[in-house]
């Protein structure tokens, strides 16, 4: 009984001292920074143009039908009409890209009767204009065509994978090209449901990793079985967002600030995300111990592989190329225009950004300054493989912003591609990516040996004969003295 008295009191220690160290460690990742920045290759916050700003706000009764209560999601579809879910109201609003009234949608057609959404969550439109819908409380995903006829309704899924106690809650849908729907549903810990084109459900992909306090593990190994029966079970966590590319992939976030926050999961929901940037793709680097890290909770892909996500602890949103660069960052707490009081959706009208505010009801408009635009298109050039305009753009990003590390790099990149491997290398220096810097050597010395090959063999071979006759002519002297002597 002592014995386990004392291994008590010895484990409390160890957490106490675990738990001082993480604070202190969190108390010293804490800064305050500017409104826009960038992170440097030490992980210290440096300063950066603003890549947006922000220019009007729009909200429902500016449009003129009452205010947008409590929307949760929206959605920009090819022809740049924008979906609001107004979840308040049990509404859809449609608007233009003037950011005018096209329609309101609260009801449609079931077998000559209507029906109505119940607390709805999630919002996705294909590129035919179909509409589907999270219909969360009446526990049932709802497909409707353009014209706004009822396609189908995915409700109730049976399979053996699911337990049958199992309530269907969705909270987000996005569609592929092939017309699979998936589904992020509370209280999931599987990953995304996976329905066919009839709506019928197939598998689960994309679970996240069990996330293990190391103390409460270090602490269940010493904890008798009653004390173990009380602790929570070490489950997945689930995910908080979801968005798919033009080509199927499936961007999503889970929200717990673990090194894989951001996912790019391929149709096997195998993760295929690029972290090769200084840091993993999370939000912010550096935090306060009282506020914590970043709660990423919605994301929106654009071509090029340029992805956005929003951390709704600060209210930023920040930008990745894909690599997992770190491109900019801009927004925030607050009552100023640009900043927001409950952020819960981020979606692209082009080169704008729209913010959908959750408490205030409102979307903030952000455009695109020069420094973005320079910045954008930098990448986009690079991943369309245009080495002379990605090199010129990262050129003019650099003279924009000397704190873009990662802008030598790309320029490295395009150098790279053109051949140029000792200005490669160069960049790639001033960048620190070590890795690209030891592939540019290796190319510069095999460029190198190529080019003077010629040369070091004639000149090997001249030593080889050289030595050789040098070995003849001294034979020859030393019999001619033994000869003498």
């Amino acid at each position: 009984m002592k014995t386990i008295k004392r291994v008590n009191i010895y484990l409390l220690m160890i957490m106490i001292l675990l738990v001082a160290i993480g604070t202190e460690v969190s108390t010293v990742q804490a800064a305050n920074q500017p409104a826009s920045y960038n992170y440097s290759f030490w992980g210290e916050s440096v300063h950066a143009p603003a890549a947006y700003h922000p220019t009007r706000l729009v909200d429902g009764e500016g449009l003129g039908i009452g205010m947008l209560n409590s929307p949760t999601d929206f959605h920009v579809s090819e022809d740049n009409l924008i979906y609001i879910l107004d979840t308040g109201n049990n509404r859809i609003v449609v608007l233009n890209e003037q950011f005018q009234l096209v329609e309101t949608i609260q009801s449609f057609d079931k077998e000559g009767e209507l029906e109505t959404f119940s607390n709805p969550r999630g919002l996705f439109v294909t590129n035919e204009n179909d509409i589907f819908i999270a219909d969360t409380d009446n526990q049932r995903v709802v497909h409707l065509d353009e014209d706004l006829n009822l396609v189908k309704i995915i409700d109730d899924p049976q399979s053996e994978l699911i337990n049958e106690s199992f309530a269907f809650h969705p909270l987000n849908v996005v569609v592929d090209n092939a017309n699979r729907v998936y589904v992020m549903a509370d209280g999931v810990f599987d990953g995304f449901m996976e329905f066919n084109v009839d709506g019928y459900f197939t598998t689960f992909i994309g679970a996240n990793r069990v996330q293990v306090d190391p103390i409460e593990y270090l602490w269940k190994r010493f904890a008798t079985r009653e004390q173990r029966s009380q602790m929570l079970m070490f489950v997945p966590t689930e995910f908080t967002s979801m968005d798919i590319n033009e080509d199927g992939f499936i961007y999503a976030t889970n929200g717990d600030g673990s090194d894989d926050a951001i996912k790019k999961l391929n149709s096997r929901g195998d993760d295929v995300l690029r972290r090769e940037g200084y840091f993993n793709p999370i939000g912010d680097v550096r935090y306060t111990t009282a506020v914590g890290p970043s709660r990423l909770i919605d994301i929106d892909v654009t071509d090029s592989e340029i992805y956005s996500v929003l951390d709704a602890r600060r209210g930023r949103i920040f930008t990745y190329n894909g690599d997992g660069h770190l491109m900019y960052v801009f927004g925030g707490i607050g009552n100023r225009l640009g900043e927001f009081h409950t952020p819960v959706a981020i979606e692209r009208l082009g080169d704008d950004f729209l913010v959908l505010d959750r408490e205030l009801g409102e979307i903030t408009v952000f455009e695109l300054t020069e420094y973005g635009r320079t910045l954008n298109e930098a990448v986009r050039s690079y991943e369309r493989g245009d080495e002379e305009s990605a090199f010129e753009l990262y050129q003019e990003a650099v003279h924009m912003n000397a704190n873009l590390e990662f802008a030598y790099a790309g320029i490295g990149k395009a150098l790279l591609r053109k051949e140029e491997f000792n200005d490669a290398m160069h960049n790639f220096e001033q960048s620190l990516d070590q890795s690209n810097y030891s592939k540019a050597f290796l190319l510069y010395r095999n460029e190198i040996l190529r080019d003077y090959f010629s040369i070091i063999m004639t000149g090997m071979m001249v030593l080889a004969v050289s030595s050789m006759f040098l070995r003849v002519y001294f034979k020859k002297i030393r019999r001619k003295r033994a000869a003498s002597i």
